[in-house]
This record gives structure tokens, C-alpha cells and sequence, in this order.
């Protein structure tokens, strides 16, 4: 039996028409890595309301056009596995349980969402850019010792003793 592969999960949110940079940027990487990981990708239609809720009419359209889009750039359903989030009723109930574990000041320092409002120019961010914005980040969340300031020192060691999910029978 051969090893297991690596895998990796990707979305993009149904905004409107694809175009060459969401070609260039992802879908041609994402055809590619097809061969060597475990593939999962799909359409973040309920991350499409962070930005766009007052255009989410067209996110039924935009999904299903973002889908044939992929098949046709070489997205293999065969090889990966492909789905619409609001499809998966998990999802939702996985941000919910994260929503509550991780603390805002993790969430407010991440450059993903302070770039999106900047770019955006919204002067009222929602609540789910903010939680979205951490999930699409990469790397790992603050550790202690950045700042020599008291205050935050201490405040980074409660979160520190936070990280860990409380010990229930729900997890």
C-alpha cells in the first residue's frame, strides 16, 4: 500500500466572472497539484457575503459558472475532490466552534483582513471578513515574546493557556 499524500484545501469566492488572474494566480496551480496531494477545492459562496452581500443575488449564477470554469482549465473531479461550501453544513458549524476559541486580538492582527479593508475601503468590516480572513491565512498565530510591552505579555499568556480547545465531550 502506498503512502498516504499530502493534501491541500482551497476555495475562491464566486464574485463574478473569472478572469486571466484567477487563471494565472490559482486554477493553473491548482491543476498541477492534482498530481501529488490529495486535492480539495471549492466555492466559497458563503465567504462571497464577507465583501459582496449586496450583490449575493448573482452567487447562485457566479457558483455554478465558477464551476464549469474549473473543469475547463483541467480540474479533475476524478482526481480532486470539488464542492460547493454551502453544501456542506460543517463547514459553517466548524467556523461557528472556532469562532468561539479564538481570541480577537489574534483575528485583528492579521495582515489578510487589514489589507481587504484597506483595498476595500470599507469602513465597517463584518464580523466574517474578520473570521475569514484568519482562516485564509497560512502561517501559525502569534506566539508570546513579540512585544516587550507588560500589558500584552500578559495578555498573550492567557491566550497562550486558551489555545488549547477547553476539555469536554465535545471534543
Amino acid at each position: 500500500m502506498s503512502e498516504p499524500r499530502e493534501r491541500v484545501l482551497s476555495g475562491m469566492r464566486p464574485t463574478g466572472m473569472l478572469h486571466l488572474g484567477n487563471y494565472l494566480g490559482a486554477l493553473d496551480n491548482w491543476v498541477k497539484l492534482q498530481e501529488d496531494y490529495d486535492c480539495f477545492f471549492f466555492v466559497a459562496n458563503w465567504h462571497m457575503l464577507t465583501t459582496d452581500a449586496a450583490d449575493s443575488a448573482k452567487a447562485g449564477e457566479y457558483t455554478v459558472e465558477m464551476a464549469a470554469d474549473w473543469l475547463g482549465a483541467g480540474l479533475d473531479p476524478e482526481r480532486s475532490t470539488l464542492f460547493i461550501q454551502s453544501l456542506v453544513p460543517e463547514h459553517a458549524e466548524l467556523h461557528l466552534l472556532f469562532s468561539m476559541v479564538t481570541p480577537l486580538g489574534w483575528l485583528e492582527r492579521v495582515p489578510t483582513f487589514r489589507e481587504m479593508v484597506e483595498q476595500l475601503g470599507l469602513e465597517s468590516p463584518s464580523y466574517g471578513l474578520l473570521g475569514y480572513s484568519r482562516r485564509s491565512r497560512r502561517s501559525p498565530a502569534p506566539t508570546a515574546g513579540r512585544c516587550r510591552s507588560p500589558t500584552a505579555t500578559r495578555s498573550t499568556s492567557r491566550t497562550r493557556r486558551r489555545r488549547s480547545p477547553p476539555r469536554s465531550g465535545l471534543w
